[in-house]
């Protein structure tokens, strides 16, 4: 299975470990190369963050400062202070990331007060910029310690909340199968519901029968690790060689050239890898009755069992000192069998039924919309009816108002006029009353004599 990590440095570590279970890491430790793939925190800001670490990282003055700060340093901004002593060109690059982040937040509040059609003249960046806490808005051009100081505790804050966050989405996933489930059987008749009813009673129980689930962090679950997935022999087993054994599943790379660090912590993250020998005797995603969502959840809750009896400084990191003191206790050698998931709901009828009336009033609440939308429709084809039926009686009105038009222009012996109104002249014809009065005057010099007549007695 390939899993997946980040690339920061020891210091940066201490600060994003909080972020547990954003990250897995990889499980299969038979192949030399894996495969590194990066996820992001989930938070917003996750790629101004990133930046900004990868930037600091350069200068070789603050990745010193950075390797040997504790968690205390880091979160109350004493580590803060050292961004006066960087390098210039840093400064430079900071200051860029910064102006970036401020131009990528005003478009997001751009966006949402167009989205809720939120109509501003001027906007005032600054004050709504406040609302965005890992940067100063006050300063929105150079990146200063101040700066750093909130970036560092506000992906505290938020990160410290991630664990929360994800147990309540699974509480929520949970209740909606049951939900989902009620409702199908109440779809059915008796006869196919009871059947069903045993149907699923039966992959309930085929789940439950699995292999004893050794406790996290205890010597019978680190000795199968040790033994079956390392191919160590069990007789050998040493929790001290156990704990600082270089591989890649549990230690990154990328600090070889401190064994100190490589050997003397290990990451919430890095935990996850011990539990997959544990999470495969209960969870198969071949089989249908295993949800690998409840395996995710599992995996979370074995890796709290840990941090809670072994990070006694709560930095959320495990040294070596803190793993071998551990082993002294008694849970270690004898601890109590792991109840999985399936021992008990993780909600009780109550919390099921308000989580389904708030699916009701949701539903509710889309039908009310539906409906609205509905109306709206039927309101836009009425409206469209009415459009083309006064188009239909323009039409018409135009057609007799051409045609009267017309007839007027024909009774006044004028030209009829084209499409557009404009006149229409024709040549005349020649009419046959005009010829008739110069062919009787042909016809009259035509009967006249050729020469007068002779010898007309002259009168006197």
């Amino acid at each position: 299975m390939i899993g997946v990590r980040m690339n920061l440095k020891p210091g940066w570590l201490l600060l994003l470990s909080i972020s547990a279970g954003v990250w897995s890491v990889p499980i299969d430790r038979n192949g030399d190369n894996q495969e590194v793939k990066e996820d992001d925190t989930g938070l917003y800001y996750d790629r101004y963050l990133r930046e900004v670490i990868e930037v600091l990282e350069t200068d070789p003055h603050f990745r010193e400062k950075l390797q040997t700060a504790n968690t205390e340093d880091i979160k109350n901004g004493r580590l803060s202070k050292e961004l006066d002593l960087v390098g210039h060109n840093v400064r430079t690059r900071l200051d860029e990331l910064k102006r970036q982040e401020v131009s990528r937040l005003r478009m997001l509040l751009k966006a949402k007060l167009d989205s809720t059609n939120t109509q501003s003249l001027q906007m005032d960046h600054a004050s709504l910029l406040k609302q965005f806490e890992h940067l100063d808005p006050h300063n929105q051009n150079t990146f200063e310690a101040k700066d750093l100081e909130l970036l560092i505790s506000t992906a505290t804050k938020d990160l410290e909340n991630y664990d929360a966050e994800r147990h309540e989405e699974f509480k929520r996933y949970e209740m909606l199968k049951e939900h989902e489930r009620r409702e199908y059987l109440k779809g059915l008749d008796q006869e196919k519901r009871e059947k069903e009813e045993k149907r699923m009673q039966e992959l309930k129980e085929k789940h439950r029968q699995h292999p004893k689930v050794n406790a996290p962090g205890s010597v019978a679950q680190l000795r199968e690790v040790w033994e079956e997935t390392d191919g160590l022999d069990p007789q050998e087993f040493n929790p001290k060689t156990f704990f600082k054994l270089p591989f890649s599943s549990f230690h990154t790379d990328e600090f070889d050239t401190n064994p100190v660090v490589v050997t003397s912590l290990l990451y919430e993250q890095e935990l996850e890898a011990l539990f997959t020998k544990e999470l495969e005797k209960v969870y198969d995603p071949k089989n249908e009755e295993d949800d690998m969502m409840e395996m995710e959840e599992e995996r979370l809750r074995m890796r709290e069992h840990i941090m809670k009896n072994v990070d006694t400084n709560k930095d959320r990191l495990v040294s070596l000192e803190e793993f071998l003191k551990s082993t002294e206790k008694k849970e270690f050698n004898s601890p109590k069998e792991w109840e999985t998931l399936d021992a008990k709901p993780v909600y009780t009828e109550e919390e099921l039924q308000r989580f389904e009336a708030e699916l009701r009033d949701k539903e509710e609440e889309l039908k009310r919309r539906a409906e609205t939308l509905r109306q709206e429709q039927e309101l836009l084809k009425e409206r469209g009816k009415a459009l083309e039926a006064q188009k239909r009686e323009y039409q018409q009105a135009v057609l007799e108002m051409s045609q009267r038009q017309k007839e007027q222009q024909a009774a006044d012996g004028q030209p009829p006029a084209g499409p557009n109104g404009e006149l229409q002249f024709q040549p005349e014809a020649h009419k046959p009353e005009d010829k008739a009065p110069a062919d009787h005057q042909a016809e009259g010099q035509n009967n006249l004599p050729a020469e007068p007549p002779q010898n007309l007695p002259l009168h006197t």
